[in-house]
């Protein structure tokens, strides 16, 4: 999906190519598009002659037309399909066009593709007013690049601690592989196994750590054979929960890392002939649009989206503006929602 409201290019022309024009970087030029206050007066001037040559309508200043009605923002995510993404687009959008700003749409790359620089090129090209990136792989390169480039920009869920001063959103993940665990615990579950996502995310770690702490308040060992990684998809969960609840010893409960890797949890339980909850309980992460309508309602963690990818839609609006968010690190706080999926384990 694509925004429809991309402004013309001047055909022909970079900013590569009116840098050289003006004896300057990538990096003034893009500051001067941006109004940033860091430019020379001279060397401002002689820019936005060059800009306004090449067809860049001129600016008046960030308060007065980078907020103005009508400006996009770029929204860049690493893989488009699927109901996580798209409560992070409808967040965005809801709150930007509340400023009066649209919202354009990329993918970083294509499936089982790595994340590349086009997505970086287009945001150049396009001269965003700002950009919301939920690119987990971000890597030193990239941000030097977003750093050249003079944007303004705000991440959600990074795979690792962004670099100082970077703002970011993410979810209480901690906490809420806690409450999942807990809650199996609670229910007299002691055989739980979790399904985690890519072992280098942030969010996944803490997630299977939230599920250790549970067992060690519990009293409960901490077996690494019930602990499986992969992606936050369906398939290979499906997989690894086939693994599990094929052991001699299997689980009577799975912490899935995800929705849908709950979704290929419940799906490797129908092929060995086991019911969700009354022989084997699931409980998910994120809360998605569809957990309410499987059967068994799914129990997970809501992890609120929407709410997420507004935060920093506003903070990306701030620093657009010339100011500062308050906070460059805001965690959304995660909960516990009961549903069907979760039950007592067999006898």
């Amino acid at each position: 999906m694509a925004g429809t409201g991309d402004r013309p290019r001047p055909e022909g022309k970079t900013l590569a190519v009116i840098a050289a024009e003006a004896g300057v970087s990538v990096s003034t030029v893009s500051k001067v598009l941006h109004d940033r206050s860091d430019v020379a007066a001279r060397t401002r001037a002689k820019v936005q002659r060059l800009l306004a040559q090449h067809g860049y309508p001129a600016r008046t200043g960030p308060a007065a037309t980078a907020l103005a009605p009508g400006g996009l923002v770029d929204f860049v995510v690493h893989e488009i399909d699927g109901a996580w993404a798209t409560e992070l687009i409808r967040g965005a959008e809801e709150a930007l066009d509340a400023a009066g700003m649209g919202l354009v749409v990329s993918a970083a790359h294509g499936r089982g593709g790595g994340p590349g620089r086009r997505w970086l090129d287009s945001l150049a090209a396009r001269r965003t007013l700002g950009a919301i990136l939920v690119v987990p792989e971000l890597g030193e390169d990239q941000y030097r690049e977003l750093g050249r480039l003079g944007i303004p920009f705000a991440l959600i869920a990074p795979a690792e601690e962004p670099p100082p001063g970077v703002p970011w959103v993410g979810a209480t993940n901690w906490p809420g592989g806690l409450a999942a665990t807990r809650h199996l615990v609670g229910l007299g579950h002691r055989r739980i196994a979790v399904i985690g996502g890519p072992p280098h995310r942030l969010a996944s770690r803490a997630r299977v750590d939230g599920y250790r702490s549970a067992l060690e308040e519990a009293g409960l060992p901490y077996d690494p054979e019930l602990v499986r990684y992969g992606d936050f998809t369906n398939e290979p969960a499906h997989r690894h929960a086939l693994d599990l609840l094929r052991l001699p010893d299997p689980p009577t409960a799975v912490f899935a890392g995800s929705d849908q890797q709950a979704l290929g949890t419940y799906r490797a339980a129908a092929t060995l002939g086991l019911r969700v909850p009354a022989d084997v309980s699931v409980v998910g992460f994120d809360d998605l649009a569809f957990a309410d309508w499987v059967t068994p309602r799914l129990t997970t963690v809501r992890t609120p989206l929407a709410d997420m990818a507004a935060l920093a839609a506003g903070m990306v609006l701030q620093l657009i503006g010339g100011g500062r968010p308050a906070s460059t690190r805001v965690e959304v706080a995660s909960e516990l929602v009961v549903r069907d999926s979760s039950g007592p384990p067999p006898r």
